[in-house]
């Protein structure tokens, strides 16, 4: 507690920003994971409907378990019709394409606020840094010449510069983290609901329809 007194009124933007950081770092723990994003149970549900061709009751499943992957899934049911060519799979695609990324934007956001707080943090005490050099410096001109009377400045410099790296380089290592969790569930998606059009397209036999649990 003294040594955060010791850093002046810049650590309480930086103690706002570790607690926004660790907020933002569960937030994504719990909603950024291949389990939430895309559930395997879930997915081979939609593949039994959909080998029989029943897209309402696949429909149906989508909207009651609400997902990254049933709102995808979903949106590409809404296009299918068994009148045109493989089921009108291009529109299909087409519509599961634009709600994927839109699901991907809409995830991201969260984890590009972990880029925020590792990118101000480490400017907050920076300028901590600078300010308490200028009332150091402010000492001296007014003709102080003990090394005592330059401490405070001096530690105010140095306790923030820490403080702003302590918030920043964890909040750096998750956006990292969670950025390439998201990627490879994004992309797990993809490769599922592709599958899943492929079923009621007709381009998938039933021989063929075990999609990869990897």
């Amino acid at each position: 507690l003294a040594i955060y007194k010791q850093g002046g009124w810049m650590m309480h933007i930086l103690l706002i920003c570790s607690i926004g950081t660790i907020a933002v770092v569960v937030y994504c723990a719990i909603q950024i994971s291949p389990k939430k994003l895309c559930p395997r149970a879930l997915n081979d549900t939609l593949v039994r409907h959909l080998r029989e061709r029943d897209v309402s009751t696949a429909y149906a499943l989508c909207e009651a378990n609400q997902n990254c992957l049933t709102r995808v899934v979903s949106a590409a049911l809404l296009k299918v019709n068994f009148e045109r060519d493989k089921a009108n799979k291009d529109a299909m695609d087409q519509a599961a394409g634009e709600a994927l990324d839109q699901e991907e934007t809409r995830q991201m956001l969260w984890v590009n606020y972990l880029n925020v707080f590792a990118t101000i943090a480490p400017m907050i005490g920076l300028l901590g840094t600078v300010t308490g050099m200028i009332a150091s410096f402010d000492d001296l001109k007014k003709g102080a010449t003990d090394p005592n009377d330059f401490a405070g400045g001096i530690g105010e410099a140095m306790v923030t510069t820490a403080g702003g790296l302590i918030v920043g380089i964890p909040a750096m290592f998750f956006y990292f983290f969670f950025r390439n969790r998201l990627l490879g569930s994004i992309s797990e998606v993809q490769k599922r609901t592709s599958f899943l059009i492929d079923i009621v397209s007709g381009e998938v036999t039933l021989a063929d329809s075990t999609p990869s649990a990897e």
